[in-house]
């Protein structure tokens, strides 16, 4: 049997969120617009978005009986297939929560798991995604087994029923499952090392386009390297990294790789299993950060993607701000506060490939501040030493004096030990 309860990704779904204070009203609404997204993303259609005020939490169903019975009503009416609350509910919440509702009950997380697990295309994605899975449902194992009831010993003792033997044995196999996925994740993300290796020994600058979801990360490296990469107005468009080689304006080689995209409330299951995907961003020169201009929340977008850059501890990492759809914004007063708000700011469209010039020249400053700038005399004994200069450096002039080259080059900071008797 499947052990991992399948969703259906057609039908109506009611979105349900909740806030404690009035001042968190916007911030409830702008979440559930969110989930909207996430929904359409995975296929469903949203009838309503009820923002719920609670007065307190009820810890066995999340809202209370008034609300409850208020929702319920509304799915009977609209004739919804699932509910689908904005914030992670526990499984006895999700389990009384079915029960009230009559049909399935799913939170944020599990609704991002499903959209992740239906868009993964590598191997590496489709592993991490069924191991997110099998840790959210293992505690959740109960609800599919209420229907075998206990058995009662004749001697008035307790022995356990089917159900309980069941949950058992599906516990049982998913730990060996869990197991197992490690192992092949593990067998990745060492063939992933050395690949990474072999590009850090090259020289050649990485920059890792990051942001969050639908900022137009995939728009830009299909439009500046013309990758097959798929660009579309949805969540999590893209899940798995890819990277393509650039040629700047001066001449210089780059790497530009493609990151998931960041949200907000993302679960900790996910994080988790997509930090080798996101240490693309960790293991690179320059961070393009990239912000969707035209979004009326777009600050909350670029903080929350910058939360999640300092859980990779990389938010102090060199990176270029980039406000992209400026062609769809329509607020210039957002746009100014996000120039003010962050540093090297760029302004472009991906789609109508407009700023590309002020972006890249950004790009080569951002190289030339790794980078050494030095005047070098090599003897032609050497000429091996010239040739990695040639390759992993940028030559910016070079002459041949008798048994010497002479060059003007810009190299990584990392070749500077091996020059250094060859300095002028």
């Amino acid at each position: 049997m499947n052990n991992v309860r399948e969703i259906k990704t057609l039908g109506k779904a009611l979105l349900v969120g909740y806030y404690l204070r009035n001042t968190e009203l916007s911030g409830s609404q702008e979440s559930l617009e969110e989930l909207e997204r996430l929904a359409d993303t995975f296929g469903l259609e949203t009838v309503e978005k009820i923002p719920c005020p609670l007065k307190k939490i009820v810890s066995a169903t999340l809202l209370g009986e008034g609300k409850l019975e208020e929702l319920f009503a509304l799915c009977e009416e609209y004739r919804i297939d699932m509910v689908i609350f904005d914030d992670e509910i526990s499984p006895q919440q999700q389990r009384n929560l079915e029960k009230i509702f009559k049909r399935p009950v799913l939170d944020r997380t599990e609704l991002i798991l499903e959209v992740f697990a239906q868009r993964a295309q590598t191997k590496e994605a489709k592993l991490q995604i069924e191991l997110a899975k099998i840790r959210y449902e293992m505690p959740r194992l109960k609800r599919m087994w209420t229907h075998l009831s206990r058995q009662v010993a004749g001697g008035g003792g307790f022995t356990k029923g089917a159900g309980e033997k069941q949950i058992e044995l599906d516990r049982r196999m998913l730990r060996h499952r869990v197991e197992r996925l490690q192992k092949e994740i593990e067998e990745v993300r060492a063939h992933r090392q050395i690949q990474r290796s072999a590009r850090i020994r090259t020289g050649i600058p990485t920059f890792a386009i990051v942001g969050y979801t639908n900022a137009g990360k995939s728009t830009l490296l299909k439009a500046l390297t013309q990758a097959d990469v798929l660009v579309e107005d949805k969540l999590f468009a893209t899940l798995d990294t890819t990277t393509r080689k650039y040629i700047l304006p001066n001449n210089q080689q780059i790497l530009l790789v493609d990151t998931v995209g960041f949200i907000r409330k993302i679960p900790h299951t996910l994080i988790a299993a997509f930090k080798s995907t996101l240490e693309e961003a960790i293991h690179t020169d320059v961070l393009l950060h990239l912000i969707d201009a035209s979004s009326p929340q777009a600050m909350g977008q670029a903080e929350a993607t910058i939360k999640v850059l300092e859980e990779l501890g990389v938010a102090d990492q060199q990176i270029i701000t980039v406000l992209n759809k400026i062609d769809q914004c329509e607020n210039q007063s957002n746009l100014q506060k996000l120039r003010l708000h962050f540093p090297h700011t760029v302004q472009i469209s991906a789609l109508e490939q407009r700023g590309f010039p002020q972006l890249m020249a950004e790009m080569i400053k951002a190289i030339e501040a790794l980078r050494k700038k030095l005047h070098l005399c090599i003897p032609q004994s050497h000429y091996a030493l010239v040739s990695e200069l040639m390759r992993d450096g940028r030559v910016i002039s070079i002459e041949y004096e008798e048994n010497d080259v002479v060059m003007e080059v810009e190299i990584p900071a990392r070749l500077e030990l091996k020059v250094g008797p060859f300095i002028r």
